[in-house]
């Protein structure tokens, strides 16, 4: 070590010290965090030992390099730092050697303004966004370790290097997704991350490359929005069900991981089976019941109840009740199941032709009018219809409110049952005679009746005969002479004698006639087998009955 000394005094090595050189030295001594290291100067200068990378390594005798900082300090010794003249040595050797884009190895020293500085022999900027993919919230993580990153930006002038490792991650990230999207195929099942969320699915990554999930995929149950199965940043099992490899895109399906519930569904759900489920949706025709997740039944708004008239599900059912019911039908192919609220009770209409058989006379208040009919409730749920028609024997209604109102009681003969349609038919007019069947006890031709006009047409006029019958006067049966209007012989309420020269108890027709009555014998006999035989019979011929359902707007009335 003299001798070295010796030898660069004899080189006048003192003279051409100057600052911000590197110079060569010789380690004097190890102490106490520190370097004594004599560089031929006066006096010896100092290095601290943690600007080593191993202080231990360090020993007297060892030849260094440092930068001169200072030729002297106020004390007369030289200013020297061990880790400026390596960083010199170092940015001397990239400067020569790296370029922007090239690939250099370091280690992530700590934080600086805007991102981290990194050690790759000098000391390099990595901006925060290019730490890693994806936005990093702890940096802290980072420090202390080492990593490849990419040369962005060399500044030679001002001795800056920007660096990245984000870039060689995509690099990376983006060979592995080509190698995994020529190697996938449909059936494969690969995990991802939801990346976004839409409307009509969710963006599903996976590592590189990103698949759908559409909504109808996610499960085998009802889903309205994908937020309901999903949620960003989510890692998730998918199996690929279809890859387009021309425009690179892949769909995925998370229900297609499980067992489609409908693959035995008939052994899950025999028909006649008394299961539980969720009302999860009502609409005007029924009640769609979750029966688990996956399959839905529908109760028909029919089958909700077997003898209330259910208009609407939401007066009977609330979304979110749990409700049992009993499966009435499969169809597989379609997914549907079709369920019944009221097969859990007893259906009353099994009993009905015991209860109320043919020939029952039966009481009840009218439910409800309608142009037909009317219908009598007989017991709760239980409603027989008296047709308009069986109304009477002998009166023609066009309108039953003209005869009666809702809530009036009224007595009937029960007509006919139907259990499986529901329907029993009534009758009032039946519980009394048909008149028109003893019509020829009640009246014969030839016969003089008196009788009063109700009703007046362009054509005739109708007699009331009693019991419910009436009996019609032909305009041509009133004189002998012409009539032009009826009115001008006849009124409405008037008393009249007339004959009856025609009785038709299949239609329920009598024909009169006021001229007969002053006829011979033969003459009224001639005038009946005219009436009779139905030839010159006028086409008007009917009974008030008709004409009342046919023509009340006649210019007679």
């Amino acid at each position: 070590m003299q001798h070295i000394m010796e030898e660069l005094l004899a080189n006048g090595a003192m003279a051409r010290l100057e600052t911000g050189q590197i110079v060569r030295g010789i380690v004097r001594e190890v102490r106490q965090g520190e370097a004594v290291v004599d560089i031929g100067a006066k006096s010896d200068g100092r290095v601290k030992l943690a600007e080593f990378d191993d202080p231990n390594e360090v020993q007297p005798g060892q030849e260094i390099d440092v930068f001169l900082e200072k030729v002297e300090d106020q004390f007369g010794c030289p200013v020297i730092c061990y880790e400026r003249a390596k960083q010199q040595k170092n940015w001397e050797h990239i400067a020569a050697t790296a370029e922007e884009g090239g690939v250099v190895t370091g280690k992530i020293k700590g934080k600086t303004r805007g991102g981290l500085l990194v050690n790759i022999g000098v000391d390099a900027f990595l901006p925060s966004s290019q730490l890693d993919i994806q936005p990093v919230k702890n940096v802290e993580q980072f420090i202390g370790r080492t990593y490849d990153f990419r040369i962005v930006k060399i500044n030679g002038e001002r001795r800056n290097i920007v660096l990245s490792r984000r870039e060689l991650l995509e690099e990376e990230r983006r060979e592995k997704s080509r190698r995994l999207f020529e190697e996938l195929k449909v059936g494969d099942v690969v995990r991802g991350f939801v990346k976004n969320i839409t409307d009509y699915g969710a963006f599903v990554d996976l590592d590189g490359f990103d698949g759908l999930l559409h909504v109808t995929d996610m499960s085998w149950g009802r889903v309205t929005h994908p937020s309901q199965v999903v949620r960003i940043g989510e890692e998730l099992s998918v199996m690929v069900i279809d890859i387009d490899r021309e425009k690179e895109r892949v769909s995925l399906g998370l229900k297609q991981t499980t067992t489609n519930p409908w693959a035995n569904i008939e052994q899950h759900y025999p028909i006649g089976a008394c299961v539980k489920g969720k009302v999860v949706n009502l609409v005007p025709y029924g009640a769609f019941i979750e029966l688990q997740d996956g399959v839905e039944g529908l109760v028909h708004v029919t089958e909700i109840s077997w003898t209330k008239k259910i208009t609407k599900p939401s007066d009977v059912l609330k979304i979110g009740q749990e409700v049992e019911v009993v499966v009435i039908g499969i169809q597989k192919e379609e997914q549907k199941i079709a369920l019944g609220l009221r097969q859990l009770e007893e259906n009353p209409w099994e009993q009905v032709a015991h209860r109320y058989p043919v020939g029952t006379i039966v009481k009840g208040p009218i439910q409800s009018l309608t142009a037909y009919g009317a219908f009598v409730e007989l017991e709760q749920g239980i409603h027989g219809m008296v047709h308009i028609s069986d109304i009477s024997w002998t009166h023609k209604l066009k309108n039953l409110d003209e005869q009666f109102r809702v809530g009036d009681v009224v007595e009937a003969v029960v007509l006919s049952v139907d259990g499986d349609g529901h329907r029993i038919a009534l009758g009032i007019k039946q519980l009394a005679d048909n008149p028109w069947a003893r019509i020829h006890e009640l009246f014969k031709t030839g016969d003089v009746i008196t009788g009063k006009v109700v009703k007046l047409t362009n054509f005739g006029a109708f007699v009331s005969l009693g019991q419910g019958i009436d009996g019609f006067i032909h305009i041509s049966q009133i004189r002998e002479e012409r009539v032009e209007r009826i009115r001008d012989v006849l009124t409405q309420g008037e008393e009249v004698r007339a004959r009856i020269i025609k009785i038709d108890p299949a239609s329920e027709r009598i024909a009169l006639s006021i001229k007969a009555m002053n006829y011979d014998q033969m003459a009224l006999q001639n005038e009946i087998n005219t009436w009779t035989s139905g030839t010159d019979m006028p086409n008007e011929f009917g009974t008030l009955g008709d004409l009342m359902h046919a023509d009340q707007s006649s210019p007679e009335d």
